[in-house]
């Protein structure tokens, strides 16, 4: 009995993986998933190369619904494997210390940003916000700078190791999270976790090419892909019509990658996953249904790779 079920797990197998650690996989981190959710879930890993065993990818299961995280241990291990990196640096800034940044630009036209001074000392205060900044050979810094209020809701996850989590280590969450978004915006890393309790970040095709620099706002997240810019005057600054052209088009490319070809799939999935308000869609809701699609697609993708390895 033991042996059969060892061998149920050998579609599973990645990376040094034995059966038994499959096995141990399934009977620990992933004891709350079904067949099907333990399935999904080792093949999003299987195909990002993440080892649950040694916690790059947890599942959990909450209210009969599976959500995944990458530990930022693997993103920094996949950002390694890429050329030229040179480390990360990340840091909390308190409500007592003397903290400024600016933005310049680089003799190639590109901005970066450029913290001033970080001056602490205690009583340090409250954490106000923070920064991570990636170093990539032949690149400025990438920096992404954040409010604390930005993760603000991780604290009221209605997931209760989450929530425990980030109320409980809140500096360290923090600087976990600010390192896996520098990370992925220096090196192009291309997966995301899959957590309903963390609102979707908006989808935008001009965010890696449209760099402008940061307002006054405390509550804006600030990141710096050292990718070209638009000119300092924003007449090359692409408009709301041609957000929406390119959303559309883009809407349409990930119909295709899902196999939703028919006009009446189409409306009917955008019914269901994200009816518009009025006759027409706006900006804002088709950049929140292609995040929808992104996730989809993902999740497709993640069920075929793990299909593909059913024994026959």
């Amino acid at each position: 009995m033991a042996n059969t079920q060892l061998a149920s797990y050998e579609s599973y197998l990645f990376g040094g993986l034995t059966s038994d650690d499959i096995k141990t996989v399934h009977e620990t981190i992933a004891k709350d998933c079904t067949e099907a959710q333990f399935k999904l879930f080792m093949g999003v890993a299987k195909a990002a190369d993440a080892n649950p065993l040694i916690g790059e990818i947890h599942p959990t299961v909450y209210q009969g619904k599976l959500t995944w995280q990458f530990a930022v241990d693997y993103h920094v291990r996949k950002a390694k494997e890429m050329d030229g990196y040179r480390g990360y640096d990340v840091q909390i800034v308190h409500a007592n210390d003397d903290f400024q940044y600016h933005q310049e630009r680089a003799e190639d036209g590109r901005y970066y940003i450029a913290i001033d001074k970080h001056i602490g000392g205690f009583p340090a205060g409250a954490p106000i916000g923070g920064y991570a900044i990636a170093y990539k050979e032949g690149f400025m810094p990438f920096t992404v700078l954040m409010d604390v209020e930005e993760v603000d809701h991780f604290k009221k996850s209605a997931i209760g190791m989450q929530k425990t989590m980030w109320t409980n280590n809140f500096k360290d969450m923090f600087k976990k999270h600010m390192v896996k978004r520098a990370m992925k915006a220096a090196f192009g890393l291309r997966f995301d976790d899959n957590d309903g309790a963390e609102p979707a970040p908006g989808y935008d095709p001009y965010e890696r090419a449209d760099v402008t620099p940061p307002t006054s706002s405390p509550d804006l997240e600030v990141i710096n892909p050292g990718g070209p810019v638009t000119d300092s005057s924003g007449d090359n600054s692409p408009t709301e019509a041609d957000r929406l052209k390119q959303a559309r088009t883009d809407m349409k490319l990930k119909f295709q990658q899902l196999g939703i070809t028919s006009n009446e799939e189409m409306a009917a999935y955008i019914e269901k996953k994200a009816k518009p308000k009025g006759d027409k869609p706006t900006l804002k809701e088709l950049t929140g249904l292609l995040k929808i699609m992104d996730l989809d697609i993902a999740e497709k993708r993640a069920m075929q790779a793990a299909d593909d390895e059913l024994p026959i």
